[in-house]
């Protein structure tokens, strides 16, 4: 089954670099953008009544579907998810370490060129 863009858990966004991410804001189309799974138990029809006005925006169409198997679109999202959670700990120690350098009063604080001119960090 396609993506069902009726759907209340369905999001699209799209980005500066004209990408467009469409999925199950629950995660649970795995095959997101391409196919929701047919026996959805979450599956609820947004449901908009009169008031509601469509605007003049159109999205943009869907690419075609991979011809790779499920299978391996699967692992090499699994492999791409993996990277991510592994980088994850680096990236929280090394912003809490910036976090702990810095304190709450020196966001006023300003630097010295060394030839005695101050200047903002802002």
């Amino acid at each position: 089954m396609p993506m069902r863009e009726d759907c209340r858990h369905f999001q699209s966004r799209t980005y500066s670099t004209g990408e467009v991410a469409r999925f199950c804001v629950l995660n649970l189309a795995p095959e997101a953008p391409w196919r929701c799974p047919d026996d959805c138990g979450r599956y609820q029809r947004d449901i908009i009544d009169a008031t509601f006005v469509l605007g003049s925006l159109v999205r943009p169409p869907v690419e075609q579907e991979p011809d790779d198997p499920p299978g391996e679109i699967a692992a090499i999202l699994d492999e791409a998810d993996a990277i991510v959670t592994a980088a994850g700990p680096a990236i929280l120690a090394e912003v809490e370490s910036a976090r702990q350098e810095r304190h709450w009063w020196q966001v006023w604080k300003r630097r010295d060129d060394g030839n005695g001119f101050r200047l903002s960090n802002r």
